[in-house]
């Protein structure tokens, strides 16, 4: 199933997480392009 999670904040990045590790397809959308890049690189945005 494709999902998208709007907000990569505490609760929807846990969601995204926990989704796509069950094997759904997650898209995270966040207004903060810091934290969306860092998160591409694998990284914490904290």
């Amino acid at each position: 199933m494709n999902i998208t999670v709007v907000g990569a904040g505490y609760v929807g990045l846990v969601t995204g997480v926990s989704l796509a590790d069950i094997g759904h397809y997650v898209t995270c959308v966040d207004v903060n392009k810091d934290k969306i890049a860092k998160l591409k690189e694998g990284l914490s945005y904290s």
